[in-house]
Order: structure tokens, then sequence, then C-alpha cells
């Protein structure tokens, strides 16, 4: 049974009653996590809403070479594949923590019997799935529309943590090698768009880079 004054400061419960936070801490857990740690396979039955309340999860599939595609990252206070557990289908990517971490698991199916017609609820619940479907359309837009230059450009421009990111990291998020990040950075650099001071890099000229892909 989940704690009832952690749930009470969730923002998406925020509005419940105290009689429906004790209903919902009933149908709740809490899980603690190390990095590295699976939250769940590709392929797997969802049983339970995941809300994700501390650390940092991606969530991935694998190619037939056995390399990871990082298709997003969430960080604490969101819902985790709901979309999933809302059309009961397996999940369509795998998930991992990348630091220690924690996730509140919610019986999906008791939550829909008291909870779905909760108004509050319902909105917070669908507009989770729209920013979902917001930024799968950014990821289109980032990988298939734009070459690997604009690419680099538009999401250093658009994430302020993208400069501060492990390029294996900032290179696997942009579906690139790590390779090809460093040629576009080292020209980035010679063309003064970008600065490096110490181990940090910095825009320099932010309209030049915007430029390269609008």
């Amino acid at each position: 049974m989940q704690d009832i004054n952690e749930l009470r400061t969730i923002t998406f419960f925020e509005n419940l009653s105290e009689d429906d936070l004790q209903k919902l801490a009933t149908i709740s857990r809490k899980r603690s996590f190390c990095k590295g740690e699976v939250l769940f396979y590709e392929k797997d039955e969802p049983r339970y809403l995941t809300l994700l309340v501390d650390g940092m999860v991606k969530v991935y599939k694998t190619d037939p070479k056995n390399n990871e595609i990082v298709l997003h990252r969430f960080t604490s206070g969101v819902l985790i594949a709901e979309m999933a557990v809302f059309e009961s289908i397996p999940y369509p990517a795998s998930a991992a923590f990348e630091s220690d971490g924690s996730v509140i698991e919610i019986d999906f199916i008791k939550f829909r019997e008291h909870f779905m017609c909760h108004p509050d609820i319902a909105f917070n619940f669908f507009k989770s799935l729209t920013q979902k479907i917001k930024y799968l359309e950014s990821v289109i837009a980032l990988n298939i529309v734009l070459d690997s230059t604009a690419r680099v450009a538009k999401y250093i421009c658009e994430n302020d943590e993208a400069l501060s990111m492990k390029h294996n990291q900032l290179a696997q998020y942009l579906h690139m090698t790590p390779e090809t990040l460093s040629r576009i950075f080292k020209k980035f650099l010679k063309l003064g768009f970008i600065k490096k001071e110490g181990g940090t890099y910095f825009i320099e000229n932010k309209e030049a880079l915007t430029i390269l892909f609008e």
C-alpha cells in the first residue's frame, strides 16, 4: 500500500479528496530501482499505470544488431507508457533507469473503474497522452525531415541541457554515431556557432544555428 502523504504531493492527484486518496493508496505501490535496472521490457503485458517519482528513465528499442535506439528520456512527475496500459497492448518498447529512482505503480483496472470518471484525473491523463503525441511529432520532424547537421543545431538550440550531455548520450538520442556528432561540433566550433570553455560548450551564435534548420 502506497503512502498517502506522498500521493498528496503529486501534481497528478492534487485535486483528489481525502477519501479518494485513501482509495488510491490501497491500489498503489512504490518500487525503487538502481541505475541500469529495467522497468519493463518490450512485449511485456502492462498491468500498472506507472508514475515516475524520481530519477531518469530511458525508453528504447533494440535493433537486429542489438544496438539501443533511445526514443525518449523521462524525468520525475510523468506517466510512462500510459497508452499501452490504456489500450491493453504489450509495451511497444523497453524502459530502464539511467539513475537510481522510483516509481508508483497503480493497478490500472481498479484505477479506471474508480478514477477515470473524475474530471481532473481524466484531463491530466489525456493531457499526458497529448504531450506524448507532440513529442512524437517533434521526433519525426527531427529525425526524418532534417539532415544530421540541422538536427544537431535544432536540438542544442531548443534544449538547454543538450550541450552538457555526454556526446555518446546525445548522439544516441539524435540517432547518429558519436563520430558524426563530433565532426558536427568541430564544424560549429570552427564557424563560431558554439564555443568551448574548459569541458563545457556554449552557444555563441544562435541566429546562425537557427538558419540551419528553419
